[in-house]
């Protein structure tokens, strides 16, 4: 049985998350691939806690997890059943709702404690707790939200590192890195310092992650539709050289070919929407 949904959330965390739940049970036991994307994850499960395959080969548990941008899909070790809310949030928005800059959990993944210490528990009960889909989206809603109406830690981000983070995004990783810094009004190397220090990886990473994430959503779209994949067309449109870029780009990023990616994920967390999409 597989139950999921999107959510769409409250009017004040428009543009800053994206929610969708999942709850997958009865199915064999496998391994489910987190992949790469240009947004920050936090999952907040109920009734059996995720168990994450970690980087030295061992397990960890985890009841919330949030990570941040990676360039290595991670593997999540499942007997069949995974229940959980995947909150998909944009980078700009880690301070005030993370409490810190999106760079400070680049490249790992970290129970939610570490992050939002006491919050968590508040989560993790009031999701559990909940009936349904909407009661659980609605306290989401409820935590997050207090969340939003505290200060900014630290200095404010850069306009300049909003504009190019938006354009990136925008552009799904189209725009070169020079023409982002002409734009913004700084030189390329002192864009690619403020921004990875905000967001944690270099703008040419961040764009790489943009395309990939959108011509994955293409494919799957395409899969669910039932109609035929068009893999070279997906490159051509997503900005790859060729069908051969694309599949390199998710063995690399994925780790397995797409047509294996779609046979093994189709219907999984990773169809949760973003926050572009939501608003």
């Amino acid at each position: 049985m597989s139950d999921g949904r999107s959510g769409v959330p409250g009017e004040a965390l428009r543009g800053h998350v994206a929610y969708h739940g999942y709850d997958m049970r009865g199915g064999p036991p496998g391994v489910h691939r987190g992949l790469p994307s240009p947004y920050l994850t936090l999952i907040v499960t109920f009734g059996e806690p995720l168990v994450m395959r970690t980087p030295d080969g061992g397990l960890a548990r985890r009841r919330t997890a949030i990570g941040g941008l990676h360039t290595t899909h991670e593997e999540i070790v499942h007997d069949g059943r995974q229940s959980g809310v995947h909150v998909v949030l944009d980078p700009l928005a880690a301070r005030v709702l993370l409490g810190r800059p999106a760079s400070e959990l680049a490249g790992i993944t970290v129970d939610g404690d570490d992050v939002l210490g006491a919050v968590t528990r508040e989560l993790e009960e009031r999701v559990e707790a909940a009936e349904g889909w909407d009661g659980r989206f609605a306290a989401l809603d409820d935590v997050l939200q207090r969340a939003l109406d505290h200060d900014s830690p630290g200095r404010p981000i850069a306009p300049e590192v909003r504009r190019a983070w938006r354009r990136l995004v925008g552009s799904a990783g189209t725009v070169p890195v020079h023409a982002l810094a002409d734009e913004v009004g700084w030189s390329e190397r002192h864009l690619g310092q403020r921004f990875r220090a905000e967001i944690g990886v270099a703008p040419k990473v961040a764009g790489r992650m943009a395309r990939f994430d959108r011509a994955r959503r293409r494919l799957a779209a395409r899969a669910v539709a039932g109609g035929p994949l068009g893999l070279a067309d997906i490159a051509a449109d997503g900005g790859y050289a060729d069908q051969a870029h694309l599949t390199r780009e998710f063995g690399a990023l994925a780790g397995c070919s797409p047509t294996r990616w779609l046979a093994e994920e189709i219907g999984n967390v990773q169809d949760a929407g973003t926050p572009e999409t939501t608003s």
